[in-house]
């Protein structure tokens, strides 16, 4: 396992793309792939969309979506924009008008659909000066399911030409009217289109692109499909922000968000904890072990890594080459620190030293300066 202090290695290079923000977010260039997550609450309900706006920072969301489709969902978004403590993005659809009111109210971004918002490509003069003229930037939003009926008509269904050709259009009036400050998505529920629809766009310009499979589907099929898709773009240099779209709570899409970004070394592990599928050979309920430990480390601020075994064939292997690592059976846990035994407990004791270890190594770390990396959980 690589020091916490080397650069892990990644699968290719980032794409070079020109740098936005989103607020205090930076997007594309040199920064971090971020994820974002979109509120669930009603825009007006401040106090209930703010909570969950906390819930989400608190699980590691860089940016977040509200929705905005009607007058008093424009009238919030003044106060959210302001009392969110990352940055908020305005959801447009239909209504024009709305945009300048996201822009006029503070909002990081706003998200504009092309193909469902009336007459839109004669207004992006005036949408581009008011963003220009606040520091909005905007994100281009094309969906499968909501593409332009021209375009739909050439290509005969929504293909990745189809979409492509849609985001390169939309951008070139922007570009036309001196702004920059934009990503794009192309966005479409089958990770097939939707991957060859990213490549193509990737090799068409330098814009910062957001991924996104829409409608993913519930948690598990979902989980699945985003990561799947970002997993295929992401591992070429490709993508600069994402969002795991879920039928499930928002909080479930950051940790999905996170830890795909975790996966191919994206992000900085915080909690690794790596355990054993079980099989036949397993002396131990290894589920339940790994379910108990992990929820022991939830709060866990450092990067480390923990193993639980449930046999002796790969246990003190595993365990060794963990920070901290249980290698379980016969009634009893050897347990590891760095590498080295340091104590063989029964098993109703497993849980508790290893959590009791994990605080003390933690402690050690965050006091040698070494806690850092982004809160989420791999179970391998």
């Amino acid at each position: 396992m690589p020091s916490v202090k080397e650069a892990p290695p990644v699968l290719a290079p980032r794409r070079k793309t020109r740098k936005i923000k989103v607020g205090s977010v930076e997007v594309g260039g040199d920064a971090h792939v971020s994820v974002q997550s979109m509120t669930t609450t009603k825009t007006t309900d401040i106090g209930a969309t703010l909570q969950q706006i906390a819930e989400l920072t608190a699980a590691g969301c860089d940016i977040v979506r509200v929705a905005c489709p009607s007058a008093d969902d424009a009238e919030a978004l003044p106060i959210i924009a302001k009392k969110s403590t990352i940055p908020v993005i305005a959801d447009i659809h239909f209504q024009p008008r709305y945009v300048f009111a996201a822009i006029k109210g503070g909002c990081a971004a706003v998200r504009v659909n092309p193909g469902n918002i009336r007459k839109f490509d004669d207004q992006v003069k005036e949408i581009a000066q008011a963003a220009k003229d606040h520091g909005t930037s905007i994100r281009i939003g094309v969906n499968a399911g909501s593409l332009d009926p021209r375009l739909l008509k050439k290509y005969g269904a929504a293909t990745p030409e189809a979409l492509v050709e849609s985001a390169v259009w939309e951008a070139s009036l922007f570009e036309e009217h001196d702004f920059h400050d934009f990503k794009i998505s192309v966005k479409h529920h089958d990770p097939v289109v939707m991957v060859k629809a990213y490549e193509m766009l990737a090799e068409r310009g330098d814009w910062p692109l957001h991924l996104g499979v829409t409608e993913a589907g519930p948690a598990f099929q979902g989980t699945i499909k985003s990561a799947v898709a970002f997993g295929a773009l992401l591992s070429k240099g490709i993508g600069d922000t994402i969002r795991v779209s879920l039928s499930a709570p928002p909080v479930e899409e950051v940790k999905v968000g996170i830890q795909i970004l975790q996966s191919l070394n994206l992000r900085p592990k915080k909690l690794e904890i790596v355990s054993c599928p079980s099989c036949g050979r397993a002396q131990v309920d290894v589920y339940k072990l790994a379910e108990e430990v992990t929820e022991g480390l939830k709060d866990v601020t450092v990067p480390l890594r923990v193993a639980v075994m449930g046999c002796v064939v790969n246990g003190p292997g595993e365990a060794r080459e963990a920070d901290l690592g249980v290698a379980s059976g016969n009634g009893k846990g050897q347990i590891f620190v760095k590498g080295e035994v340091i104590s063989t407990v029964p098993e109703s004791e497993i849980v508790p030293t290893l959590i009791a270890e994990a605080q003390r190594i933690a402690e050690r770390m965050e006091a040698e300066g070494e806690a850092s990396g982004a809160p989420s959980v791999t179970v391998s």
